[in-house]
């Protein structure tokens, strides 16, 4: 009985040290598992920031391009409008010329109804 006894508790003693190794290997596990998940947590801050910075300068660099865009609209706008007064001045010249041109006709005109005029009055004078 004693040999019964013996063997008995030794079965019993390697249970009980089994039962605390799988405490020890779930503990181990658990442990690990929680280090994994703190090191997945930092490289998710750290891509969260990496991601701000990115849309930082993404916003700076619109910024730039859309004043670099003004500042040519602005250009073009101030070409156009140099343009558009070279074109007006170039068109009142011709007005100016097309008026003179008529001015002179008008004259011509004017000088050879006061020639008939005078023409004519002195016929009926002469008559």
């Amino acid at each position: 009985m004693k040999i019964r006894l013996l063997v008995l508790s030794a079965l019993l003693a390697l249970a009980a040290s089994a039962c605390g190794q799988k405490e020890d290997a779930a503990k181990a596990a658990a442990k690990e598992s929680a280090q994994k998940a703190e090191e997945a947590a930092k490289k998710a801050g750290e891509a969260v920031g990496a991601a701000a910075v990115a849309t930082k300068e993404a916003a700076k660099d619109a910024a730039v391009a859309t004043k670099e865009a003004a500042k040519d609209a602005a250009v073009a706008a101030k070409e156009t409008a140099a343009g558009a007064a070279a074109t007006a001045t170039e068109k009142t010249k011709e007005v100016v010329e097309a008026t003179k041109e008529a001015g002179k006709e008008a004259v011509a005109k004017a000088a050879d109804a006061t020639k008939e005029a005078a023409d004519k009055a002195k016929a009926a004078v002469g008559k």
